[in-house]
């Protein structure tokens, strides 16, 4: 793609379970040289996010073991109000959308997630 944004100097946390998940979000965001941190369950993202100031953007897949991605993004928020999360998820139901942006979600993308809607959100958020 000749207009693949260039995030080399950015960071993004995946925070989801799925091991075919992470290895789109992988395959997807490459080209864009961005750095990519993984974590496998809410509790391992939110330790993750507070203890790397460098995540400029988290990915926080909605239904994960352990914590869920709406009491994650809870915590996160409470200590990093400004890092924007993304609520992703393939459960969307009706409320999903409410519950995520309630628990401080900034944005909020069904899978399965088309990669130029993907590079639009992040864009909004990585400049």
């Amino acid at each position: 793609m000749s207009d693949t944004p260039n995030w080399k100097e950015k960071t993004i946390l995946v925070v989801e379970d799925e091991e075919m998940t992470r290895f789109f979000f992988k395959t997807a965001l490459q080209m864009t040289q961005v750095n990519l941190l993984f974590a496998k369950n809410g509790m391992e993202g939110v330790t993750m996010a507070q203890q790397n100031r460098n995540i400029d953007c988290v990915l926080m897949d909605i239904r994960l073991p352990g914590i869920d991605g709406y009491e994650a993004t809870r915590q996160i928020k409470a200590n990093r109000k400004d890092l924007p999360v993304i609520a992703q998820t393939a459960y969307a139901l009706s409320g999903d959308r409410n519950k995520a942006f309630e628990s401080g979600c900034d944005e909020f993308i069904t899978k399965p997630i088309r990669i130029l809607n993907l590079f639009e959100i992040l864009t909004k958020y990585l400049r």
